[in-house]
């Protein structure tokens, strides 16, 4: 459940960055919660390639995170927002985000 949830965060930072069949796999597998068989019946491919293409598109947001950080960026802002006393700060900086 962790991971899933930080695939899809790193997609919404990163999914423009994606092909539009690598965002059909993505959106497919993470959010219709589609199996690898039955996304390899909708697109006519076998389900190792369903697989594959999957594991790609993961491997790219991964990749992604580690050359650009945006993902680590926006946490610490988060736990740094959180300690903020002073309202408009903490406001300027939940916007941010």
């Amino acid at each position: 459940m962790k991971d899933i949830i930080y695939y899809n965060e790193l997609y919404d930072l990163y999914g423009s960055l994606l092909t539009e069949k690598q965002k059909e796999y993505f959106e497919d597998y993470y959010f219709s919660n589609l199996s690898y068989s039955e996304m390899a019946e909708n697109y006519d491919v076998s389900r190792n390639a369903t697989f594959k293409q999957v594991h790609i598109v993961v491997e790219k947001l991964e990749e992604y995170e580690e050359k650009l950080g945006l993902y680590a960026k926006k946490k610490k802002l988060l736990e740094i927002a959180s300690k903020v006393e002073n309202s408009d700060v903490k406001e300027l900086l939940e916007n941010l985000l």
